[in-house]
């Protein structure tokens, strides 16, 4: 049996078979691949679905812990975007966001910094706790969040026109304005705001008992003390009980862990480092779960 003679493809064959190549996206790596469980309130996904179509900047205002890092993520995902995730804090500088010269064998490079690359290459990036970063830091953001959609990169004389999927969304604490960490009006009022609180103690214990494994009735007394913890704001503490908090004492709970002993070591000594306070919140969780 003669073999078959090798072939070689023709100019035209050759570019069929480039066009036919998959080039992947160069933030693929920032993609969810499943599904984050969020629990909606009051209609925000269909109303960030109609500021996503209009490419409105969006500010999510709540407490630690109540599900606005979550939202964003599921957010990404059903909208099938890029999500980059940028962790505020007092160090970060504008080169930080938006990139800076690196220096390697080569010689100098440019190198993208995370708002950059949304910004650039299509998707959400997500400022979260923008009110810990300073202050010339947010006025970097200012030029993509009105009708301009640009961000200048003087250090790279480059002026960047946002791609048509990129979308800003920040984040933060209105608690955190006592304690000098407020947002300038001027910032603020560049964005549509959502506000998020810990939902009403039917959802929330249910939220609980779905993520993490618990019973719903163990769901519902760790809601109870979550909730008699948040009523303590003006007598020692700076905030209450996380859903968050919750969760991660359920892990415990739920892998065979003594119940007060989950809340010692996820809720009330999490909490204060006082320890007038704490033996406070103990006996408040002896009598709500104890």
């Amino acid at each position: 049996m003669k073999a078959s003679p090798i072939r070689s493809l023709s100019i035209a064959e050759v570019l069929v078979v480039e066009e036919r190549k998959v080039v992947p996206h160069p933030l693929d790596g920032f993609r969810l691949v499943h599904e984050p469980y969020y629990a909606p309130v009051a209609g925000e996904i269909d109303l960030f679905e109609r500021a996503w179509k209009h490419r409105l900047p969006l500010l999510l205002k709540g407490p630690t812990g109540c599900g606005k890092t979550r939202f964003v993520e599921h957010m990404a995902w059903r909208l099938g975007l890029p999500l980059i995730t940028v962790a505020c804090n007092e160090d970060m500088t504008a080169a930080d966001l938006t990139g800076r010269y690196l220096l390697d064998a080569g010689g100098t490079f440019w190198q993208d910094g995370p708002l950059t690359m949304a910004a650039r290459h299509g998707g959400i990036c997500y400022l979260d706790e923008i009110v810990e970063a300073h202050a010339d830091t947010t006025t970097a953001i200012h030029p993509l969040t009105d009708a301009r959609r640009i961000l200048p990169l003087e250090r790279h004389g480059e002026l960047l026109r946002a791609h048509p999927d990129f979308l800003l969304v920040a984040s933060y604490n209105p608690g955190y304005q006592g304690r000098g960490k407020g947002l300038k009006a001027s910032t603020r009022q560049r964005f549509g705001s959502f506000s998020f609180g810990y939902p009403v103690p039917e959802a929330e214990a249910a939220i609980v008992a779905h993520e993490s494994g618990v019973a719903l009735e163990v769901a519902e007394q760790l809601v109870k003390l979550a909730g008699r913890t948040r009523d303590l704001l003006d007598d020692g503490l700076d905030e209450g009980a996380s859903t968050r908090m919750l969760i991660r004492a359920g892990y415990l709970i739920r892998d065979g862990a003594d119940i007060m002993d989950a809340v010692r070591l996820n809720v009330t000594q999490a909490l204060s480092d006082d320890p007038e306070v704490e033996a406070s919140l103990h006996a408040l969780a002896q009598a709500c779960v104890g």
